[in-house]
């Protein structure tokens, strides 16, 4: 299982310390939530944060947008140093072309789709990425309850991924702690992204290894 911790769940007067954190832990990637207060009721963080945490780590930058447009901004993201880079289905008019877009500058193009969204209307656009954000709650805030719908998408969309023979990995973003991790496991999931969950334990490392090791 892949950990992707998610920063927006961070202490954001002490980022040095919680990069040096992950660094020292088990976590694959940092997860990276851009929001604009368009797409979604809220403004997170943005390119001057990316670039700076870009400098603590090797480790690779999984940055999700939920903003409108992302098109306008891709080619930033990647000289900030996204290593992956998820748009949103709703948000994208245009998707193939920004998919291609994201690829061309080097980086792991990857679709996300909200709790209403079919994972059905993907199966186009699952040739040319190489990942699929599954959200788990509705965008925009952390802290939120799991959706427990979320499972039947995963088998679904796994199995569609399966059928074709793609290497497309399938991330849960929302509401992921360690009482859901094992089930989406073995529904399919690649990637866990965990926020609060992380951040908010007693222990964050050991969460992230507990995660890490959860299909054992």
């Amino acid at each position: 299982m892949i950990v992707a911790p998610s920063l927006l769940a961070s202490n954001f007067l002490h980022l040095e310390a919680e990069a040096r954190m992950l660094n020292e832990s088990e976590a694959d990637w940092f997860h990276l939530d851009v929001m604009d207060g368009r797409f979604v009721n809220n403004i997170s963080f943005g390119l001057p944060i990316i670039q700076q945490l870009r400098k603590t780590t090797q480790k690779l930058f999984d940055v999700h947008l939920m903003i409108e447009e992302p098109e306008k901004y891709t080619e930033a993201f990647a000289r900030a140093g996204a290593d992956i880079l998820t748009v949103h289905y709703e948000a994208c008019r245009h998707l193939h072309r920004n998919i291609q877009q994201i690829r061309d500058l080097g980086m792991i193009p990857g679709v996300a789709i909200n709790p209403h969204t079919p994972v059905q209307l993907l199966q186009d656009i699952l040739p040319d990425i190489g990942l699929v954000l599954v959200m788990s709650v509705n965008p925009g805030f952390g802290g939120q309850s799991f959706i427990p719908h979320t499972y039947q998408k995963v088998k679904t969309l796994r199995q569609r991924i399966d059928q074709f023979g793609l290497d497309v990995k399938i991330e849960i973003d929302g509401g992921v702690d360690l009482s859901n991790a094992k089930q989406l496991s073995e529904a399919g999931a690649h990637v866990l992204v965990a926020g609060s969950a992380v951040f908010h334990a007693p222990d964050p490392r050991q969460v992230i290894s507990s995660l890490k090791h959860c299909d054992a």
